[in-house]
């Protein structure tokens, strides 16, 4: 019973980050475009492309997760997303930039500290738990997708 309730809750939950962070970057492509340069990691010829793709990519896996299919792959792929943005962030952290990270919109530079960029990893790492139980335990409850399912009988377990 306990581990129905985690796993739909970091399905649930998880789906809601990406929907919200995807749709607040959607929606304002230019503060996002900002926001991806102020980390100054990609070549300028890449920011405008990365800019548009990520939030489509952050929309995909939420929708995704929310109607609970291919639930092992979307949370892979979150998981693998998320490694990049604690890293993003690490780098900003290390190399003294001070940017808000633009995760949930805005972005750029800003007036941040060591203590921001500590809880921003912080709140990622938690997302990535998330991710990370998601790929252990990717069948739970209201789940749409056949593999993603949980059904009250036992299910014989076959190489995905």
């Amino acid at each position: 019973m306990v581990m129905r309730i985690v796993g739909v809750v970091a399905r649930f939950g998880l789906a809601a980050v990406w929907l919200i962070s995807g749709w607040i970057k959607f929606s304002d492509p230019t503060q996002t475009v900002v926001a991806v340069r102020a980390y100054q990691l990609l070549p300028t010829d890449l920011v405008r492309p990365f800019a548009a793709v990520f939030p489509v990519l952050e929309l995909l896996l939420g929708l995704l997760l929310l109607l609970g299919l291919a639930v092992r792959p979307a949370a892979v792929a979150s998981a693998a997303a998320l490694i990049v943005l604690i890293g993003a962030i690490v780098s900003a952290w290390s190399r003294g930039l001070s940017i808000d990270c633009g995760c949930f919109g805005g972005g750029g530079v800003a007036d941040v500290d060591g203590r921001d960029y500590a809880l921003e990893i912080a709140r990622d790492i938690g997302f990535l738990a998330l991710s990370v139980w998601l790929t252990v335990f990717p069948r739970t409850p209201a789940a749409l997708g056949p593999r993603s399912r949980l059904s009250a009988e036992p299910q014989p377990v076959m190489a995905e």
